[in-house]
């Protein structure tokens, strides 16, 4: 099985700079596509952004375009997202996510494993 562990929240403020780590077990890192998601207290959980097993392929949602980056390092079983510009409305609690088809999706639903969560602040 695979495990997932989240790092790298923390409190910001507004239009600041944050970078998430979610490290995983196992050896084949590879061969999952990663998906990063986020949850406010009282919301359902909604899609951040996605990366190929080769990290050939990302997707994001429109409300972090332009703003996020989400990478891996496939050497080191390690995915990122660098969040910058940082708004108020970023404030969650953020999950790294595993799928074993290989390929990016927006759908939690598609994802077979879940990390615990990070929690980010971004005060204004």
């Amino acid at each position: 099985q695979v495990q997932l562990v989240e790092s790298g929240g923390g409190l910001v403020q507004a239009g600041g700079s944050l970078r998430l780590s979610c490290a995983a077990s196992g050896r084949s890192f590879s061969t999952y596509a990663m998906g990063w998601f986020r949850q406010a207290p009282g919301n359902e959980r909604e899609f951040v952004a996605a990366i190929s097993g080769t990290a050939g392929s990302t997707i994001y949602a429109a409300s972090v375009e332009g703003r996020f980056t989400i990478s891996r390092d496939n050497a080191k079983n390690t995915m990122y997202l660098q969040m910058n510009s940082l708004k108020p409305e970023d404030t969650a609690a953020y999950f790294c996510a595993a799928e074993s088809t290989h390929w990016p999706t927006r759908s939690l639903l598609e994802y077979d494993y879940w990390g615990q969560g990070t929690q980010v602040t971004v005060s204004s």
